[in-house]
């Protein structure tokens, strides 16, 4: 996905602040079961999806240690609770149309409609823009942004040197913390490309990008003692 490239159109497919299914099923079971004590001790964990409240955050927290987070503008992303509200399955591979600087403009750009959780730099820099447990605007699909986690690689689709070892190692090792965090397997199913998503006219990571390396790196690094985790 393209960071240079206008998204304004995720904003209209993703932009509402909707119930994830945990607080709809919450609800149905708090009248099923007819319990005022489930309906106190449900609440008491949803409060901060009423209306006009949010979740407390860590200002500056990242999910992957050694990231550098720059924070994207709120309008490119839906605050959620992450996988409890809505399971984490998939990871989405973009390139960014450009460079690093210019793609953190956009995403912080709030009439862009659209964001990334992560960037990973040509030298292997990873940058955090949104937390995981939040819903970026990055695929193009309601239902894939609710269900995975969005890494851009700086550079271009046409340029194979715009995919650097340092690049590849640097992802590799994002992506299998994503993974063992949330269960996921490391293949093809759960680990695809912008240009997979449904309905997407988006082409990245563009026919340069070494998809068997890079599961191999990705495989390698899940075998390792976990690196991963909030800072």
């Amino acid at each position: 996905m393209g960071a240079s490239e206008g998204r304004a159109g995720a904003a209209g497919k993703d932009g509402d602040g909707r119930l994830g299914r945990r607080a709809l099923l919450v609800g149905g079971a708090a009248a099923a079961v007819g319990s005022a004590v489930l309906a106190r001790q449900e609440l008491s964990r949803l409060w901060w999806r009423l209306p006009g409240v949010d979740r407390p955050r860590v200002a500056g927290a990242v999910d992957f240690r050694g990231a550098r987070w720059v924070g994207a503008s709120p309008a490119n992303y839906r605050r959620a609770d992450r996988p409890d509200d809505y399971r984490v399955d998939r990871v989405v591979v973009h390139v960014t149309q450009g460079g690093y600087a210019s793609a953190v403009k956009v995403f912080q750009d709030p009439a862009h409609g659209a964001a990334a959780h992560y960037i990973v730099r040509e030298d292997g820099q990873v940058t955090q823009l949104i937390r995981e447990l939040d819903v970026a605007f990055h695929a193009g699909d309601r239902e894939y942004n609710e269900r995975s986690v969005g890494i851009e690689h700086e550079g271009f689709v046409t340029d194979a040197s715009s995919f650097t070892d340092a690049m590849y190692t640097a992802s590799a090792r994002l992506t299998a913390a994503v993974c063992g965090r949330y269960g996921m397997p490391v293949d093809r199913e759960h680990i695809i490309g912008h240009v997979e998503v449904p309905g997407t006219d988006h082409t990245d990571p563009g026919p340069h990008w070494d998809w068997d390396r890079y599961l191999e790196l990705v495989r390698r690094e899940a075998r390792r003692p976990r690196r991963g985790g909030a800072a």
